[in-house]
């Protein structure tokens, strides 16, 4: 996966600030070495020179007498480090200090992303995602079968409860494993509090925490923004819009609890057909049935979905009321 440029921009533009930041650190340090101690002054200004007068030797531009440079810089450079120890200043006083030693602030090692490009790089991500507190506690880690009874059975599949949400993980880690390499789209359906928008976070985070960029937005929040952009024209809804549009995994959660009309038809028909048409995969989680579904969006919408999206139905009971009984949250 590849940031999108403005994702990058952001992440060098923060590169560049602690650079900055780091430059400046180290300027100050230097002016208060040199108000304690002025001789240091004089011997950075006598390595400079003698660096200088070594390649006006060698170029041959000067006929003065030639000297090991090393060894003058070396002898110079004890100097210097004994004066910062007599003063009480550590040895690394005067050496420029970075945030990432690997890098050393540029992002990169061998031309190759270091490690922190790469974690300020998910950490942006799960900025962005909406999700990025919630993803703390809904994942993988914490997703119990227990809340799944054996005794609930699915008349269309013969399936418990249980069997149908390991089957529904299953297949929620095959999405992840294939993400880069295979096209697929996920709908997930069942009643209120079967664990649809939780399978959906733990989803969420398996990628951003592999690089891949993430949005969440509540039916909702997605059908406003959608409205305030169609009215606005100005960049930044232009830039939200196709946002969205190119987004690694884009997630739409509780479908039909939006207020539902011929704008949000369109708006989402428009929304799952340019992901589809791009190969930007989505996830949809909705309360309602496939029937309710295709009576309220229009045949055209349920059509697309049903042809580009694996349908995974979740069965059982409330898991959140279960989570009051057992006085949790």
């Amino acid at each position: 996966m590849s940031l999108k440029n403005s994702q990058y921009d952001s992440l060098m533009r923060q590169y560049n600030q602690r650079q900055l930041q780091n430059r400046h650190q180290l300027d100050e340090r230097i002016r208060t070495a040199y108000s304690r101690i002025p001789r240091l002054a004089d011997i950075d200004r006598e390595i400079s020179s003698a660096s200088m007068e070594k390649a006006r030797l060698l170029l041959g531009e000067s006929s003065g007498k030639d000297f090991d440079l090393d060894a003058r810089i070396q002898e110079l450079s004890a100097e210097r480090a004994r004066l910062l120890a007599e003063h009480g200043f550590p040895g690394d006083y005067l050496k420029m200090r970075y945030t990432c030693p690997l890098c050393h602030d540029t992002g990169y090692v061998n031309n190759q992303k270091c490690v922190c490009f790469k974690k300020a790089a998910v950490d942006l991500l799960y900025t962005q995602s909406n999700i990025r507190d919630i993803l703390q506690t809904e994942n993988f880690d914490h997703f119990s079968f227990d809340f799944y009874s054996d005794d609930i059975i699915s008349p269309a599949t013969g399936l418990s409860a249980r069997q149908t949400a390991r089957d529904a993980v299953r297949r929620a880690r095959d999405f992840i494993k294939n993400f880069d390499t295979s096209f697929e789209n996920l709908f997930l359906y069942g009643d209120t509090g079967v664990g649809k928008t939780f399978l959906s976070h733990c989803i969420a985070k398996e990628l951003i925490d592999t690089a891949h960029c993430v949005i969440y937005f509540s039916a909702f929040d997605l059908f406003e923004m959608f409205a305030r952009n169609t009215f606005s024209d100005s960049g930044e809804a232009e830039d939200m819009n196709r946002y969205i549009f190119d987004c690694d995994l884009l997630i739409i959660d509780d479908l039909g609890t939006e207020l539902t009309n011929s704008f949000v038809a369109s708006q989402l028909f428009l929304c799952i057909n340019e992901r589809i048409m791009h190969r930007k995969s989505t996830i949809i989680s909705t309360n309602l049935t496939l029937e309710n579904f295709k009576e309220t969006y229009s045949e055209r919408v349920f059509s697309r979905i049903s042809s580009s999206y694996t349908m995974i139905k979740l069965i059982g009971s409330d898991i959140r009321i279960q989570k009051k009984f057992l006085g949790g949250n």
